[in-house]
């Protein structure tokens, strides 16, 4: 017996049907660059059409996707839900990017917030190398890049910032002590009481679990939103350091606000619509994360 309906079946041909397509329209990537490092092979990828893709590894998934000298683009579908989590907070004056990558958001940033303080920081020297020799990622006098490990640069923090944004991953997975209570309390100090914290994560199996994570959260927050990513496994946590219970139209407003300010090429407001999730749901039979469960 088939156990999905018709209209499934439809659907799913036609997305399969679209992969197919998109695939045959696009030239395969082709590596330019490759770098050794400490934390795994630095690749970059030429993908056609102008744009250029940071891998850890030749297979690895697409970390980064930049078209050279066009801040305002943001090709992974998970990057416009993040900046919808900057309607949660008066205009930024402050930036801190765990998580270089690419340079794609502290670009973006930059773009729209050109007076603001932007401090970009990832582990690796050789993710900072290829975002500023391949993918055109350029620092100034108020946009800095930091090699050091996020956590210790969170834990220094004496200055909180307006907007932090959680952005890093391993070839596979958020580094697990970026995921602790104790994390998020650093976290919690560095950013000001009217600001926001936007984490990245993946929905998918990983260690630490993804519903754990979110139980972490919760518990390190006084608020705490779920933004879904359509097609894609991302999930957008905004979490606020104070009470401010907001229902998914006035959330979408704020979005919509946004956009018009600051004249963006996608509506963070239709994201929200879209995408806004209860956080009790997904962190569902999650437990919560501390430094102990990582230590060996």
């Amino acid at each position: 017996m088939n156990r999905f309906p018709a209209w499934r079946q439809g659907l799913q041909a036609l997305a399969l049907a679209w992969v197919l397509l998109a695939t045959a329209a696009h030239p395969a990537s082709h590596v330019i660059y490759e770098k050794p490092s400490a934390y795994g092979t630095v690749v970059i990828t030429d993908e056609g059409d102008g744009l250029r893709a940071l891998r850890f590894g030749r297979d690895g998934v697409r970390q980064s996707l930049v078209r050279p000298g066009d801040p305002e683009f943001l090709g992974l579908a998970y990057l416009p839900a993040a900046i919808a989590g900057l309607a949660l907070c008066a205009e930024p004056r402050r930036f801190l990017v765990i998580g270089l990558g690419g340079g794609t958001l502290p670009a973006f940033l930059r773009h729209h917030y050109p007076d603001s303080e932007i401090d970009a920081v990832d582990i690796n020297p050789e993710v900072a190398a290829a975002a500023t020799g391949q993918l055109g990622f350029r620092e100034d006098a108020r946009m800095r890049i930091h090699i050091a490990d996020g956590r210790r640069f969170v834990e220094a923090v004496t200055q909180p910032y307006d907007a932090i944004f959680l952005d890093a991953f391993g070839a596979d997975a958020v580094p697990a002590h970026l995921t602790t209570r104790e994390f998020l309390s650093a976290v919690r100090r560095a950013v000001r009481s009217d600001g926001v914290v936007i984490g990245n994560l993946w929905s998918v199996s990983t260690r630490p679990p993804y519903d754990s994570m979110v139980r972490t959260y919760r518990d390190s927050f006084d608020e705490l939103y779920v933004l879904r990513v359509a097609g894609t496994n991302n999930r957008i946590l905004l979490a606020l350091p104070r009470p401010e219970r907001l229902n998914r139209g006035e959330l979408a407003a704020r979005g919509r606000k946004l956009a018009a300010e600051k004249k963006l090429r996608f509506n963070p407001g239709l994201l929200i619509e879209r995408g806004l999730t209860p956080a009790d749901h997904e962190a569902a039979g999650g437990s919560l994360l501390t430094d102990t469960d990582f230590r060996k």
